[in-house]
């Protein structure tokens, strides 16, 4: 129950993270966004260090730097999907593989969910496909941004799976290794592309609080895999496009379709399954 409640939270955490983001998106460049959101997550799991102390080991920093290369190249395969193709394609194909991947390495690596959790799975990931939905979207999109969009889907769910692969009580330090990394690979981009990583004016106060709230939600999903499954916490925490739908709704006022609502009362349904299994 435990891990059940800490990855739920995850999921609430990384969608407000995302739709913070989102906004910041609007006011300033994404390489900006993505890089200045990754130092403010830094700063914070520095800060963190003390409190929640762990072992340090070479080998837990080595696997957060894979993880981080993982989900920032993710992230930058991400929105190269959506500037070749359409959102309505792109956002559930990526969530989708996002959230299977780490599910099936779970499965083949020996958990055992029980039959009600499988359900919940099934549903959840039925979820994650319905709330990323936009029926309003044009449904055409290339081969390649699709392909792309897979590849994005294996760095986010890789991300999950290289953190779980740390050595157990190392605490924080993975998360520490998976910034260092992910920064030093958005700042590279920036060079190489010659991007100003410079904010427009009033946008580096949302900027950092994406980042600080997407680190938030590392931390939780850590938390919540040394207590339960890789298979029940990843698929709990894919569902956090249903918060950022949410979000935008309430604060935005954007319009939910019919079948972005059914992917949230399919996501409920999957949290309370997986609850009581």
């Amino acid at each position: 129950m435990t891990a059940v409640i800490l990855a739920t939270v995850c999921a609430v955490v990384y969608g407000t993270a995302d739709f913070c983001g989102g906004l910041a998106t609007r006011r300033s460049r994404v390489l900006s966004v993505v890089a200045l959101s990754q130092v403010a997550g830094l700063v914070l799991i520095l800060a963190l260090l003390p409190l929640l102390p762990g072992l340090f080991d070479q080998r837990a920093l080595w696997w957060g730097m894979g993880a981080g290369v993982a989900g920032a190249a993710g992230l930058v395969l991400f929105y190269r999907a959506l500037a070749t193709g359409t959102m309505s394609v792109v956002a559930p194909t990526t969530a989708v593989t996002s959230a299977t991947l780490p599910v099936v390495f779970g499965l083949v690596t020996g958990e055992r969910p029980a039959p009600q959790a499988l359900i919940g799975i099934v549903l959840a990931l039925a979820a994650v496909m319905l709330v990323s939905q936009d029926p309003t979207a044009s449904r055409r999109g290339s081969l390649g941004s699709v392909l792309i969009a897979l590849a994005a889907g294996a760095g986010f769910g890789g991300f999950f799976i290289l953190l779980d692969l740390s050595p157990d009580g190392t605490g924080l330090w993975p998360l520490v290794g998976a910034r260092i990394s992910s920064v030093s690979l958005v700042v590279l981009l920036a060079v190489v592309a010659r991007r100003s990583l410079r904010p427009t004016a009033g946008s580096l106060r949302i900027i950092a609080l994406a980042g600080l709230l997407d680190m938030a939600a590392n931390v939780l999903f850590l938390l919540a895999k040394q207590e339960g499954m890789l298979s029940l916490v990843a698929v709990l925490v894919s569902l956090y496009p249903a918060s950022t739908l949410l979000l935008a709704r309430y604060v935005l006022g954007e319009r939910l379709h019919t079948i972005q609502v059914a992917g949230v009362a399919c996501a409920l349904s999957a949290v309370a399954l997986i609850a009581v299994a």
